[in-house]
């Protein structure tokens, strides 16, 4: 195999195969609880891909996965617009009032963009004393983006939810692949007490950047309702049994070496009806065992720099 060329895209952090090893630590979560559970709903429509707004591209992540005319140049994906327009219109909603119905508290991951395009959700997050995370400007990938682009982009982000929020954001995650930069101008930017930007353990852990020492809380795509973008690969049914089973397991370790779980959801797909019965249902099975945590990111987050600065 031949050794890397001295190109910045491959750059960046030193990967970690170890982390806690083959016995993790036994933390300790508010009451005594086995399992910290982190709902993050996922607040995208308007911040896409689109020919409407002037992108050179349109969004491919549809409802089915997939642009429906992926092949023609310049013509906008209006299925798939419409699909992202349901998240903003209804989705979301429907998801917040299962959260308002239950009294649990939760993180909405946001673009700054998606905001500016639907105010009344920035006003819902600053009266409902949810977590607003910073999602990025736009839902693009940062590892396109220059340095100085992505540096604005952030600066950009916390910005605008600061404004339509009421809160500046401590918390970011990029969408899905960020790029070798991306932690260190997180880190950089100050203001955030932690970024979501892997999906590598299920405690939170410290790392290292040319700042010091700088907390992750570990983002999920196992517990995450996009699979619904996949025809075939999960049906309501199914997102419920998983979610459980995944919940049962932590719940089990957590007798001794409590857990944390990510759930995340999008209004544009488990905001609709029938998908959204599936994260009711989870919701009650987890309540229903008792020794849950529900909390927001930044409270984890400020949880375990307050009680668990020893795994630094």
């Amino acid at each position: 195999m031949s050794e890397p060329q001295n190109d910045t895209r491959i750059a960046g952090p030193r990967r970690d195969f170890v982390g806690y090893g083959p016995v993790p630590p036994k933390v300790v979560w508010p009451g005594g609880a086995r399992v910290a559970v982190s709902l993050v709903i996922n607040y995208e429509a308007g911040a896409e891909y689109s020919f409407a707004s002037g992108d050179g591209r349109r969004e491919a992540v549809g409802e089915f996965g997939v642009a429906i005319n992926p092949t023609r140049p310049g013509i906008r994906d209006l299925c798939v617009e419409s699909a992202f327009e349901y998240e903003s219109r209804s989705g979301t909603w429907r998801l917040a009032r299962i959260l308002d119905e239950y009294g649990l508290p939760a993180t909405v991951n946001c673009c700054g963009r998606a905001l500016l395009e639907n105010p009344a959700l920035g006003e819902y997050i600053r009266t409902s004393g949810h977590e607003p995370m910073a999602h990025g400007w736009r839902w693009e990938e940062p590892w396109r983006l220059s340095e100085q682009q992505e540096r604005e982009d952030i600066a950009r982000a916390v910005t605008t939810i600061e404004k339509l929020c009421g809160t500046r954001p401590v918390g970011w995650h990029s969408r899905c692949t960020p790029s070798v930069h991306t932690r260190e101008l997180v880190a950089a930017e100050g203001g955030f007490l932690y970024d979501s930007d892997a999906y590598n353990d299920d405690l939170p852990y410290f790392t290292d950047t040319a700042g010091g020492s700088h907390l992750v809380v570990p983002y999920s795509l196992t517990f995450n309702d996009m699979r619904f973008a996949f025809p075939g690969f999960a049906d309501p049914t199914s997102f419920t049994r998983y979610l459980t089973m995944g919940f049962d397991d932590l719940w089990e370790e957590g007798a001794t070496h409590p857990r944390m779980m990510t759930i995340g959801l999008h209004g544009r797909w488990a905001g609709m009806p029938g998908r959204s019965r599936a994260v009711r249902e989870f919701l009650e099975h987890a309540l229903g065992r008792g020794q849950v945590w529900f909390a927001r990111r930044v409270d984890i987050a400020q949880w375990w720099l307050a009680h668990h600065a020893e795994f630094v």
